[in-house]
């Protein structure tokens, strides 16, 4: 009787299908196609424990589904978010997602602890599938043929033009990761930079890679909470964040703007990249169990939303959403033929989860709401701002 039940709940799910197509073949062998078109391939669900899952809560049963191997896929894993996104309506039926998903609270006290779960993991991971220079953050690709460390360096020079920076001027980089943008911005233009980091794994590598390059009078690192810093007498020239605002937590975007114009000096410029939804929806349920504990992604509106109460001018506004899916492609690639070493050291169901992960993040750029969104502005009203933007192209 269970058995038939869930087969039935099976089969209502994917008959809203409207585009694509997806085969499903189930735990008794039996098979079946849905959708109008050809499949984009093939889902083995081999538990009814499975749908039962997925009925409390679609995306977290899923995944952790998935993670466990009662749910195995034929084919681009990709396709299965993209036949997600093109069929919304058919996966928000209200049958699904019966427990409302309250996203952690994220509390300057937990930040460490919430950071600590994703970029602690050991470098030794990230190197297996990051480029040379672990730059963990979208490329910038001039073509989509380029080479991801090429497109990683033209990311970190498209970026660092935008802050206009001259020699002799001070550099903070909140959230600086493995260290390599203020290593490219010491090289290129003679400034000094010091970072800020939660993770002890990034904190300690990024201090060796500085070392290595005798670069110890221009770059200092620091493991410190931005709110602590922006406690002390201190200001910089440029201020900039690259991938560290989607950590801030739902709610606490006041307290990082208020930050950056405590950090910054008046008519200095400062840059926010960062991961940004079309509208303001709740955590998703396995991310935040799973991958960014506490982590939220704000929407491009309640950004600019909060700049002006702290005296934050918006000069510019680039979104490089497609820039971010090509990254990914390539961080997938990387990642599966690097398969059996991560599952040598982290095990099968830590592969799937993070490969389930960067392919969802691929669909999300490419197909659905997510974008890149790169945000300039200064401290204050500034009037001798290049009038193009002819220097970012034509140095």
């Amino acid at each position: 009787m269970a058995t038939m039940l869930e087969k039935s709940i099976i089969s209502a799910l994917f008959r809203r299908l409207r585009v694509g197509g997806v085969r499903v073949i189930d735990w008794t062998g039996g098979e079946a196609t849905y959708g109008p078109g050809e499949p984009y391939l093939t889902l083995h669900i081999h538990h009814p424990r499975a749908i039962r899952a997925m009925m409390r809560s679609l995306t977290l049963g899923f995944g952790e589904s998935y993670m466990k191997g009662d749910i195995d896929i034929d084919g681009d894993i990709r396709r299965l978010g993209e036949l997600v996104s093109q069929n919304q309506a058919a996966f928000s039926h209200p049958a699904l997602n019966r427990l409302p998903h309250v996203g952690r609270r994220n509390t300057k006290r937990r930040q460490r602890k919430f950071v600590a779960h994703h970029y602690d993991l050991g470098n030794d991971f990230y190197r297996l599938w990051l480029d040379k220079t672990m730059t963990y953050s979208c490329a910038y690709f001039k073509s989509p043929s380029d080479a991801l460390e090429a497109a990683q360096a033209q990311k970190l020079a498209h970026t660092l033009a935008k802050l206009q920076l001259k020699p002799g001027m001070r550099l903070l980089d909140i959230g600086s990761g493995w260290g390599q943008l203020l290593i490219a911005a010491v090289q290129a233009y003679d400034v000094t930079g010091h970072g800020i980091t939660l993770s002890q794994e990034q904190y300690d590598l990024s201090r060796q890679k500085i070392k290595d390059l005798g670069l110890e009078d221009k770059i200092t690192i620091e493991l410190i909470n931005y709110q602590d810093l922006a406690a002390r007498d201190l200001t910089f020239d440029r201020v900039i964040s690259v991938g560290m605002y989607e950590h801030v937590g739902r709610g606490n975007h006041r307290q990082y703007f208020k930050a950056v114009h405590k950090l910054l000096e008046p008519g200095g410029i400062s840059l926010l990249h960062t991961i940004t939804n079309e509208l303001e929806t709740k955590s998703d349920p396995w991310i935040d169990k799973y991958i960014f504990p506490g982590g939220y992604i704000p929407s491009i509106r309640e950004t600019v939303h909060v700049m002006p109460e702290f005296d934050l001018r918006l000069q510019d506004f680039e979104n490089l959403r497609l820039h971010y899916a090509l990254t990914l492609d390539e961080w997938l690639k990387r990642y599966d033929e690097n398969s059996a070493a991560i599952i040598a050291k982290y095990g099968t169901s830590f592969y799937r989860m993070w490969r389930l992960y960067l392919a969802g993040s691929i669909t999300g750029f490419r197909y659905d709401n997510l974008s890149l969104s790169q945000f300039v502005m200064t401290k204050g009203l500034v009037n001798d701002a290049p009038l193009t933007r002819d220097f970012l192209y034509h140095p």
